[in-house]
């Protein structure tokens, strides 16, 4: 197994990215398959983005297997009121700042759970949020 520990800062938008590059150099590394890298390179970038622009900083921890990618990524706060309204496609409660800079469709939530072999989410107000997810590489 494969360990990577990453922190991700508030409102950091330049480095959002950095961490699923890293994580998409690794699994070329291994020899993963194509589509299985891509899944999880896109469901990992919209977490980031997610935590950039919607948290007060987190991080992320990545393990590697033999036969799997399990990614999970932790935030302090503020947390998601609604779990369920919030994976609706288009629904966003991003600031008009976001925005402009071209985030905050509504999309990072869906994008990622459809890009995710197992999905876990889970949120606390004024706690923080747990995304972790699982990518299987299947043979």
């Amino acid at each position: 197994m494969m360990e990577f520990n990453f922190k991700i800062e508030s409102g950091d938008f330049t480095n959002a990215g950095s961490i699923s590059s890293s994580v998409k150099r690794a699994l070329k590394q291994l020899n993963v398959d194509g589509s299985v890298i891509k899944r999880t390179v896109v469901a990992l970038y919209e977490s980031e983005v997610n935590v950039v622009a919607h948290s007060h900083g987190g991080e992320v921890v990545v393990n590697i297997f033999d036969d799997c990618i399990k990614i999970n990524i932790t935030d302090s706060g503020p947390g998601i009121p609604d779990i369920e309204k919030a994976m609706t496609q288009g629904f966003s409660t991003a600031s008009p700042e976001v925005r402009e800079m071209g985030f905050g469709a509504g999309m990072g939530l869906p994008n990622i759970k459809n890009n995710t072999d197992d999905f876990d989410l889970k949120s606390e107000m004024g706690v923080g949020t747990v995304l972790k997810f699982v990518n299987y590489f299947k043979a």
